[in-house]
Protein backbone atom coordinates (compact mmCIF):
# COMPACT_ATOMS: atom_id res chain seq x y z
CA UNK A 1 0.00 0.00 0.00
CA UNK A 2 1.45 3.37 -1.02
CA UNK A 3 1.97 6.29 1.35
CA UNK A 4 -0.61 8.27 -0.62
CA UNK A 5 -3.20 5.51 -0.12
CA UNK A 6 -2.47 5.21 3.59
CA UNK A 7 -2.77 8.94 4.10
CA UNK A 8 -6.05 8.98 2.15
CA UNK A 9 -7.40 6.25 4.42
CA UNK A 10 -6.12 8.03 7.52
CA UNK A 11 -3.80 5.16 8.43
CA UNK A 12 -0.57 6.06 10.17
CA UNK A 13 2.50 4.39 8.65
CA UNK A 14 3.62 3.09 12.06
CA UNK A 15 0.29 1.31 12.47
CA UNK A 16 0.42 -0.05 8.94
CA UNK A 17 3.87 -1.59 9.39
CA UNK A 18 2.66 -3.62 12.39
CA UNK A 19 -0.96 -4.29 11.46
CA UNK A 20 -0.75 -5.09 7.75
CA UNK A 21 1.32 -8.30 8.06
CA UNK A 22 -1.14 -9.53 10.70
CA UNK A 23 -4.16 -8.50 8.57
CA UNK A 24 -2.70 -10.31 5.57
CA UNK A 25 -2.13 -13.45 7.63
CA UNK A 26 -5.72 -13.35 8.90
CA UNK A 27 -7.02 -12.77 5.35
CA UNK A 28 -5.40 -16.03 4.25
CA UNK A 29 -7.03 -17.80 7.19
CA UNK A 30 -10.41 -16.32 6.18
CA UNK A 31 -9.93 -17.57 2.61
CA UNK A 32 -9.05 -21.05 3.90
CA UNK A 33 -12.08 -21.17 6.21
CA UNK A 34 -14.36 -19.75 3.52
CA UNK A 35 -13.36 -22.52 1.13
CA UNK A 36 -13.91 -25.12 3.86
CA UNK A 37 -17.36 -23.69 4.56
CA UNK A 38 -18.28 -23.76 0.88
CA UNK A 39 -17.11 -27.38 0.75
CA UNK A 40 -19.31 -28.28 3.74
CA UNK A 41 -22.26 -26.68 1.98
CA UNK A 42 -21.35 -28.73 -1.10
CA UNK A 43 -20.77 -25.60 -3.15
CA UNK A 44 -17.21 -26.75 -3.84
CA UNK A 45 -15.41 -30.05 -3.87
CA UNK A 46 -11.98 -29.49 -2.37
CA UNK A 47 -9.82 -32.19 -0.72
CA UNK A 48 -8.38 -31.18 2.66
CA UNK A 49 -4.81 -31.49 1.45
CA UNK A 50 -5.40 -29.00 -1.40
CA UNK A 51 -5.80 -26.18 1.12
CA UNK A 52 -2.46 -27.03 2.71
CA UNK A 53 -0.75 -25.33 -0.22
CA UNK A 54 -2.12 -21.98 0.94
CA UNK A 55 0.15 -22.11 3.98
CA UNK A 56 3.51 -21.63 2.22
CA UNK A 57 1.99 -18.82 0.13
CA UNK A 58 0.72 -17.18 3.33
CA UNK A 59 4.03 -17.70 5.14
CA UNK A 60 6.29 -16.37 2.40
CA UNK A 61 4.01 -13.42 1.64
CA UNK A 62 3.91 -12.32 5.27
CA UNK A 63 7.65 -12.96 5.64
CA UNK A 64 8.34 -10.77 2.60
CA UNK A 65 6.23 -7.97 4.07
CA UNK A 66 7.99 -8.19 7.44
CA UNK A 67 11.33 -8.06 5.67
CA UNK A 68 10.23 -5.04 3.63
CA UNK A 69 9.22 -3.19 6.80
CA UNK A 70 12.14 -4.41 8.92
CA UNK A 71 13.74 -0.98 9.22
CA UNK A 72 10.66 0.40 10.99
CA UNK A 73 10.71 -2.04 13.93
CA UNK A 74 13.04 0.00 16.09
CA UNK A 75 11.44 -1.42 19.25
CA UNK A 76 12.75 -4.87 18.32
CA UNK A 77 16.19 -5.08 19.95
CA UNK A 78 17.80 -8.46 19.26
CA UNK A 79 20.67 -7.56 21.60
CA UNK A 80 18.21 -8.11 24.47
CA UNK A 81 18.55 -11.84 23.86
CA UNK A 82 22.22 -11.67 24.87
CA UNK A 83 21.13 -11.53 28.51
CA UNK A 84 21.57 -15.25 29.22
CA UNK A 85 19.77 -15.25 32.57
CA UNK A 86 16.68 -13.48 31.23
CA UNK A 87 16.61 -15.46 27.99
CA UNK A 88 16.83 -18.75 29.90
CA UNK A 89 13.90 -17.75 32.11
CA UNK A 90 11.91 -16.66 29.07
CA UNK A 91 12.76 -19.94 27.29
CA UNK A 92 11.37 -21.87 30.25
CA UNK A 93 8.27 -19.66 30.32
CA UNK A 94 7.68 -20.47 26.66
CA UNK A 95 8.00 -24.20 27.41
CA UNK A 96 5.55 -23.95 30.33
CA UNK A 97 3.12 -22.10 28.05
CA UNK A 98 3.29 -25.04 25.63
CA UNK A 99 2.49 -27.45 28.47
CA UNK A 100 -0.50 -25.34 29.45
CA UNK A 101 -1.62 -25.06 25.82
CA UNK A 102 -1.97 -28.82 25.33
CA UNK A 103 -3.63 -29.20 28.75
CA UNK A 104 -6.46 -26.68 28.23
CA UNK A 105 -9.03 -27.85 25.70
CA UNK A 106 -11.81 -25.24 26.06
CA UNK A 107 -13.05 -24.08 22.66
CA UNK A 108 -15.54 -21.56 21.37
CA UNK A 109 -18.97 -23.25 21.19
CA UNK A 110 -19.61 -21.98 17.66
CA UNK A 111 -16.34 -23.39 16.32
CA UNK A 112 -16.19 -26.74 14.62
CA UNK A 113 -13.33 -29.09 15.32
CA UNK A 114 -10.15 -27.78 13.69
CA UNK A 115 -9.11 -29.61 10.56
CA UNK A 116 -5.45 -29.31 11.41
CA UNK A 117 -2.50 -30.08 9.17
CA UNK A 118 -1.87 -33.77 8.57
CA UNK A 119 1.22 -34.25 6.39
CA UNK A 120 0.22 -37.89 5.78
CA UNK A 121 -2.41 -36.55 3.37
CA UNK A 122 0.34 -35.12 1.16
CA UNK A 123 2.35 -37.12 -1.41
CA UNK A 124 5.32 -38.89 0.12
CA UNK A 125 8.81 -37.58 -0.48
CA UNK A 126 10.01 -34.06 -1.15
CA UNK A 127 6.58 -32.40 -1.21
CA UNK A 128 5.59 -33.75 2.21
CA UNK A 129 8.97 -32.89 3.70
CA UNK A 130 9.00 -29.37 2.25
CA UNK A 131 5.42 -28.62 3.29
CA UNK A 132 6.04 -29.88 6.83
CA UNK A 133 9.28 -27.88 7.11
CA UNK A 134 7.45 -24.77 5.88
CA UNK A 135 4.72 -25.35 8.45
CA UNK A 136 7.26 -25.56 11.27
CA UNK A 137 9.28 -22.59 10.02
CA UNK A 138 6.15 -20.47 9.67
CA UNK A 139 4.98 -21.34 13.18
CA UNK A 140 8.37 -20.77 14.81
CA UNK A 141 9.90 -17.89 12.84
CA UNK A 142 7.12 -15.90 11.16
CA UNK A 143 4.05 -16.20 13.40
CA UNK A 144 5.75 -15.11 16.66
CA UNK A 145 7.34 -12.08 14.98
CA UNK A 146 4.18 -11.06 13.13
CA UNK A 147 1.86 -11.57 16.12
CA UNK A 148 4.06 -9.93 18.74
CA UNK A 149 4.57 -6.87 16.54
CA UNK A 150 0.80 -6.56 16.25
CA UNK A 151 -0.40 -7.54 19.73
CA UNK A 152 2.34 -6.48 22.10
CA UNK A 153 4.11 -3.72 20.14
CA UNK A 154 1.09 -2.07 18.51
CA UNK A 155 -2.25 -2.90 20.12
CA UNK A 156 -1.10 -3.14 23.73
CA UNK A 157 0.35 0.37 23.47
CA UNK A 158 -2.38 1.77 21.19
CA UNK A 159 -5.00 1.01 23.84
CA UNK A 160 -3.03 3.26 26.18
CA UNK A 161 -2.46 6.10 23.70
CA UNK A 162 -3.36 6.43 20.00
CA UNK A 163 0.15 7.82 19.54
CA UNK A 164 1.38 4.36 20.49
CA UNK A 165 5.02 4.96 19.60
CA UNK A 166 5.17 7.48 22.44
CA UNK A 167 4.27 4.70 24.90
CA UNK A 168 7.34 2.84 26.21
CA UNK A 169 7.47 -0.90 25.58
CA UNK A 170 6.18 -2.65 28.70
CA UNK A 171 3.87 0.12 29.98
CA UNK A 172 1.10 -1.57 31.99
CA UNK A 173 -2.59 -0.73 32.27
CA UNK A 174 -5.33 -3.17 33.21
CA UNK A 175 -7.46 -2.20 30.21
CA UNK A 176 -4.76 -2.80 27.62
CA UNK A 177 -3.69 -6.04 29.32
CA UNK A 178 -7.19 -7.52 29.58
CA UNK A 179 -8.39 -6.45 26.13
CA UNK A 180 -5.33 -7.83 24.32
CA UNK A 181 -5.45 -11.02 26.39
CA UNK A 182 -9.06 -11.71 25.45
CA UNK A 183 -8.62 -10.78 21.79
CA UNK A 184 -5.47 -12.87 21.50
CA UNK A 185 -7.44 -15.80 22.90
CA UNK A 186 -10.30 -15.28 20.46
CA UNK A 187 -7.82 -15.42 17.58
CA UNK A 188 -7.24 -19.09 18.41
CA UNK A 189 -9.55 -22.10 18.34
CA UNK A 190 -8.42 -23.06 21.86
CA UNK A 191 -9.42 -19.65 23.12
CA UNK A 192 -8.76 -20.23 26.86
CA UNK A 193 -5.29 -21.58 26.09
CA UNK A 194 -4.85 -18.60 23.79
CA UNK A 195 -5.76 -16.18 26.57
CA UNK A 196 -3.34 -17.89 28.96
CA UNK A 197 -0.56 -17.67 26.37
CA UNK A 198 -1.39 -14.05 25.61
CA UNK A 199 -1.26 -13.20 29.31
CA UNK A 200 2.11 -14.95 29.70
CA UNK A 201 3.65 -13.11 26.74
CA UNK A 202 2.36 -9.77 28.03
CA UNK A 203 3.75 -10.45 31.50
CA UNK A 204 7.12 -11.25 29.91
CA UNK A 205 6.92 -7.88 28.16
CA UNK A 206 6.18 -6.09 31.43
CA UNK A 207 9.00 -7.85 33.26
CA UNK A 208 11.68 -7.57 30.56
CA UNK A 209 10.60 -4.43 28.66
CA UNK A 210 11.72 -6.37 25.59
CA UNK A 211 9.68 -7.31 22.54
CA UNK A 212 12.49 -9.65 21.45
CA UNK A 213 12.02 -11.68 24.64
CA UNK A 214 8.27 -11.97 23.93
CA UNK A 215 9.05 -13.27 20.46
CA UNK A 216 11.51 -15.77 21.95
CA UNK A 217 8.88 -17.11 24.37
CA UNK A 218 6.28 -17.35 21.60
CA UNK A 219 8.75 -19.11 19.29
CA UNK A 220 9.68 -21.64 22.00
CA UNK A 221 5.99 -22.40 22.61
CA UNK A 222 5.36 -22.94 18.91
CA UNK A 223 8.49 -25.02 18.42
CA UNK A 224 7.60 -27.29 21.33
CA UNK A 225 4.06 -27.60 19.97
CA UNK A 226 5.36 -28.48 16.49
CA UNK A 227 7.61 -31.19 17.92
CA UNK A 228 4.74 -32.53 20.02
CA UNK A 229 2.35 -32.63 17.04
CA UNK A 230 4.85 -34.37 14.79
CA UNK A 231 5.66 -36.92 17.52
CA UNK A 232 2.07 -37.68 18.62
CA UNK A 233 0.15 -37.09 15.39
CA UNK A 234 -2.34 -34.81 17.17
CA UNK A 235 -2.83 -32.75 14.02
CA UNK A 236 -5.75 -30.77 15.47
CA UNK A 237 -3.19 -28.61 17.32
CA UNK A 238 -2.00 -27.39 13.91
Amino acid sequence: MSKVATKALGIDDAILHRALPFALFMAFIAIDEGIQLAARWQLLSVPDSALYYLYPVKTFTVAAMLWMYRGHYTELRLKDLANAKTSTAVFLAGAVTFALWISIDSTLPLNGAPRGFNPALLPEGAIRLLMTATRVAGAVLIVPLMEELFWRSFLLRYLIDADFESVPIGRFTWTSFLVTTVLFGLEHHLFVAGMVAGAVYSIILYKTRSLAQCILAHAVTNLALACYVLYTGRWNFW
